[in-house]
């Protein structure tokens, strides 16, 4: 039987995806064909589907790094048909076909099942997003963060990283000053937890290499002149998370916040996240890390049919919060 997925191609230079009826026979290898119920896009899948970034590494391939539904069929005894389980990262949507289509093949490794305390529709709201967010925060906790050390700036504030950073430190006690450029989103962002928003201008952080410590930690989505500004701003054992290049892949900075407060840059990397972890903090997002404002963070959601035009919505920076894609047949 066929069914709907969103599949990537190559014509020489040229990366562009299009809707097609493909079969099961068409997917990556693997012991679990899953009934996909939803996925969700980010800017990531976006720079994927479109060909902007080089992301996958392998043609043709179906997009989508997430995705939550119903196991159809297994050789692993570990999962039965009608187990809820979810997929994130792990080379879905890079190296392997992903989870925006209607059905999914996957190695039995890379399965959790839903964690308890969620829906599937609430683990693809969180997707990769929610799980970066926690991962990032994950990092942070474990290397000393406290409230006590002052407030955590986090960029791109508006994204789906960005939204459930906040939304999740504000839930730990945490002070949040949101950055964002777009401020018809500063109520959104308030509503989220914020304490204080402000764009990157507004908060003059000056050229020097070690400037007044005004932040605990920061949690970084865009990279470049402002990441290098923000560890420059922060406090004495404060944590740096690494997570993103919206702004600028490249990083030109000192080693005095390191070597003079001990400030710590961290790497957050959510595909390559160890399952024993992922499986952690997922569970964890449906209890002590459960975001209390999916439905604002939550800004569209639509068809898998209809899910090219918002490609383009991602890139040229049209969309905020979380995208989910409705797989369902």
């Amino acid at each position: 039987m066929s069914f709907l997925a969103c599949r990537v191609y190559r014509d020489g230079h040229e990366v562009s995806h299009r809707l097609e009826m493909i079969s099961v026979t068409d997917l990556s290898p693997g012991e679990v064909i899953v009934n996909v119920c939803y996925s969700g896009i980010n800017y990531k899948d976006a720079l994927a589907a479109t060909g902007r970034g080089q992301i996958l590494k392998k043609f043709p391939l179906n997009a989508g790094i997430d995705l939550a539904g119903e196991v159809e069929e297994s050789s692993d005894p570990r999962f039965k048909p009608g187990d809820k389980i979810i997929v994130n990262g792990c080379g879905l949507g890079e190296i392997h076909d992903g989870g925006l289509a209607q059905k999914a093949r996957v190695p039995a490794d890379w399965v959790m099942p839903l964690p308890e305390g969620m829906t599937m529709r609430e683990s693809m709201i969180l997707g990769t997003a929610g799980f970066t967010a926690a991962l990032a925060l994950h990092r942070m906790l474990h290397n000393g963060q406290t409230p006590d050390k002052g407030p955590v700036a986090v960029t791109g504030a508006s994204g789906g990283v960005g939204s459930f950073a906040v939304n999740m430190l504000s839930n730990l006690g945490f002070e949040v000053v949101a950055i964002s450029g777009r401020e018809a989103h500063y109520d959104y962002l308030k509503e989220l937890g914020a304490t204080h928003v402000s764009s990157v201008d507004d908060l003059e952080l000056g050229t020097k290499p070690l400037e007044r410590a005004r932040f605990g930690g920061v949690v970084d989505n865009i990279g470049g002149e402002t990441l290098a500004k923000l560890m420059a701003h922060t406090q004495l054992w404060g944590n740096v998370a690494c997570i993103g290049l919206a702004d600028n892949h490249q990083l030109s900075t000192t080693v005095f916040p390191l070597i003079l407060r001990g400030v710590s840059l961290l790497g957050v990397s959510s595909t390559n996240c160890p399952m024993p972890l992922r499986t952690k903090i997922w569970q964890q997002m449906g209890k002590e890390l459960k975001p209390n404002r999916f439905s604002l963070i939550l800004s569209h959601e639509a068809k898998l049919k209809d899910v090219s035009i918002l490609f383009d919505d991602l890139l040229n920076r049209k969309r905020f919060g979380r995208i989910l894609i409705d797989c369902r047949a």
